[in-house]
């Protein structure tokens, strides 16, 4: 250590110490310091007491082997503490996994023997009697979770002679044995059969299946020659052996098998999917340089959702991978999936913008390709905020920046509707770009950011003298009307603002941008409208309900208080001869009632249409406390004496 603190000789001392202690406790010490220095992941504390339980080569998990956490921090001398939230076992500093890891010959070939312990583990009488078909109780063996999924990271790392021997004996019958389908349970769902497993019927998830995945390069090769290989078996997913090294990039059991005159490199799996495909989508660039370099390896290979490897390669950001292939002449770079999304689309979608410029360098990529919904690169770009990748799109002469979808909308809609403000202000920065094309039910960009309460953006659009802010949409619903129905009442404000703006303009059902306010008790935005001279607070919709109905109707009391408070009739029906009162009492509102009875010009006792006063109403609806504000008073009784 040369940190200056001296640790590197305090902890060469307490290592000492604990080598002084008894042989057992020197031994747990020790392995317990290989084990959380070594480890794949953080172990839990149980896992670790069950690892140095393990005798290496015995048939039998003995449980009176397991030591308790206490007594291993013990031996470790103060080296090793317990996360207690995650109860995880860690060094007690950064500093000593970087001492340990400078000092390899404190324990030997560690990797190998923790894979000669998991194997062990995994090959005892008591991990081969649990079920297949059946979830393995990890309590009752902590460590079998380990040692399934991390048995062949540390056999790849440091394979010694009977760790193979160990491996072998596992494999027969190994897509009978639980660790198969933990192993399988924890991977990604790429394939989609994962979940879907039936696990009380094999998996065919085999020997050379699971060295494959571990990239376990000596037991391949030991195993593709023993009789019977099937070196092109296919699991569950219809993955062989070369899918599983071409996934985890595993260049040298690639080319092991390979090697092979009987492997088929472009056999499909369920999904259509090469080990190609596999590799591309991975990045693992060497891997599809060999596989490129096999004969009988279509680089131009669908899937059965018509995705070639390239498209794979550019959807996950695999520039190098995407350069490799656009080399050969045999590559289309444009060529769309069953979805018509293209490389360049799924480039676009997930923001990877040096891939959208390797693409884009090539005069056979058509920028404006539309997708099944009408939707081009720039669409998506704009739709998901990619703010550099709009630009570069933008930047293009050829590009259409104005390209609707199938139902009209644009990217600069979307992405006034998602708020994202620079990339308004970007996709503005053309010339033939048009703010105020609707889509198929007619509603602007403006229309669109004043509903969702998109402020900036809003403003952004508004500052264009070519923005029209009154302009509606199919029903009639201006960018007003959108802002009062979301309450949004900086937006009201700012386009109250405009002489061009007409505050009390109605929808298709004669509902105004007040009328929407007071209905969804957006008190600010009423107060803001009624504070105009223009807005008339009385203005009835198709079925002659005033704003002042719709907040009675709601039990909005302080929408109705403020209506009431600018001169709004209190007593007006609609069309079946309902009045505010009349819809406060059926629902059982009874502070707007309340407020309503306080009036001299409501009447309590009108007849709807249908010859039903607001007091038979909420006598239907059991409306006990609204009753009791309606009820007649009785007459008072004279006691003759």
């Amino acid at each position: 250590m040369t940190d200056g603190l001296g640790l590197g000789d305090a902890y060469g001392a307490t290592l000492g110490r604990i080598k002084g202690q008894g042989e057992e406790k020197a031994r747990l010490g020790l392995a317990a310091l290989m084990w959380i220095s070594h480890a794949e992941r953080p172990l839990k504390a149980e896992e670790l007491c069950h690892a140095l339980a393990v005798e290496i080569g015995s048939p039998n998990l003995d449980i009176d082997n397991v030591p308790s956490i206490g007594t291993l921090l013990a031996c470790c001398q103060g080296l090793v503490v317990v996360e207690k939230e995650a109860s995880t076992v860690r060094l007690i500093h950064f500093t000593l996994q970087e001492y340990l890891r400078a000092h390899p010959d404190l324990f030997g070939a560690a990797h190998s023997t923790m894979a000669e312990t998991c194997l062990s583990h995994l090959n005892s009488h008591q991990v081969k009697a649990f079920s297949i078909s059946l979830s393995p109780d990890l309590q009752g063996t902590p460590f079998l979770e380990y040692s399934s999924l991390y048995w062949g990271v540390h056999a790849k790392r440091d394979l010694s002679d009977y760790a193979k021997q160990l491996a072998l004996k596992l494999f027969a019958g190994y897509d009978r044995h639980i660790s198969a389908r933990i192993l399988l349970e924890a991977q990604e769902t790429h394939w989609g059969a994962i979940d879907g497993i039936y696990f009380d019927e094999p998996s065919l998830f085999g020997d050379l299946h699971c060295a494959s995945y571990f990239g376990i390069v000596e037991i391949v090769a030991c195993l593709v020659e023993m009789e019977g290989c099937d070196i092109n078996q296919m699991d569950f997913a219809g993955n062989t052996s070369l899918h599983w090294a071409a996934w985890n990039g595993h260049e040298g059991v690639v080319k092991t098998l390979l090697g092979r005159d009987d492997v088929d490199p472009d056999k499909p799996d369920n999904s259509g999917r090469i080990p190609l495909h596999h590799a591309a989508r991975r990045g693992h660039e060497v891997v599809v340089k060999i596989l490129l370099g096999r004969d009988g390896v279509n680089p131009e290979a669908l899937d059965k959702s018509g995705r070639t490897p390239l498209r794979l390669a550019a959807s996950a950001g695999r520039e190098g991978v995407v350069k490799m292939l656009l080399e050969r002449d045999d590559i289309n770079p444009d060529r769309p999936d069953n979805e018509g999304q293209t490389p360049l689309w799924w480039a676009a979608f997930n923001g990877y913008e040096e891939v959208v410029k390797i693409l884009l360098v090539r005069d056979d990529v058509n920028p404006n390709k539309l997708d099944n919904n009408g939707r081009t690169p720039l669409w998506w770009a704009a739709f998901n905020g990619h703010e550099e990748l709009v630009k570069i799109l933008i930047g293009r002469d050829d590009l259409n920046p104005n390209k609707p979808d199938n139902e009209g909308q644009t990217p600069l809609l979307w992405a006034a509707w998602n708020g994202y403000e620079k990339v308004v202000k970007t996709l503005l920065g053309r010339d033939d770009v048009n703010p105020n094309k609707p889509d198929n039910e007619g509603q602007t960009p403006l229309l669109w950011a004043a509903g969702n309460g998109r402020e900036g953006v809003l403003k952004i659009l508004l500052e264009r003298g070519d923005v029209n802010p009154d302009q509606p949409d199919n029903s009639g619903r201006t960018p007003l009307w959108g802002a009062a129905e979301s309450g949004e009442e900086g937006m009201v404000k700012a386009l109250l603002g405009r002489d061009d703006v007409d505050p009390d303009k109605p929808d298709n059902e004669s509902q105004t941008p007040l009328w929407r306010a007071a209905k969804n008790k957006h008190e600010g935005v009423v107060k803001i409208l009624l504070g105009r001279g223009d807005v008339n607070p009385d203005k009835p919709d198709d079925c002659g309900r005033t704003p002042l109905f719709a907040a009675a109707c709601y039990g909005h009391e302080g929408v109705v208080k403020i209506l009431l408070g600018r001169g709004a009739n209190p007593d007006t029906p609609n069309i079946n001869g309902r009045t505010p009162l009349y819809l406060a009492a059926w629902n059982g509102k009874e502070g707007v009632v309340k407020i309503l009875l306080g009036r001299d010009d409501v009447n309590p006792n009108r007849l709807d249409k249908d010859g039903k006063t607001p007091l038979d109403r909420a006598t239907e609806g059991r409306h006990r406390g609204v009753i009791a504000l309606l009820q007649p008073p009785e007459p008072a009784t004279t006691s003759l004496t």
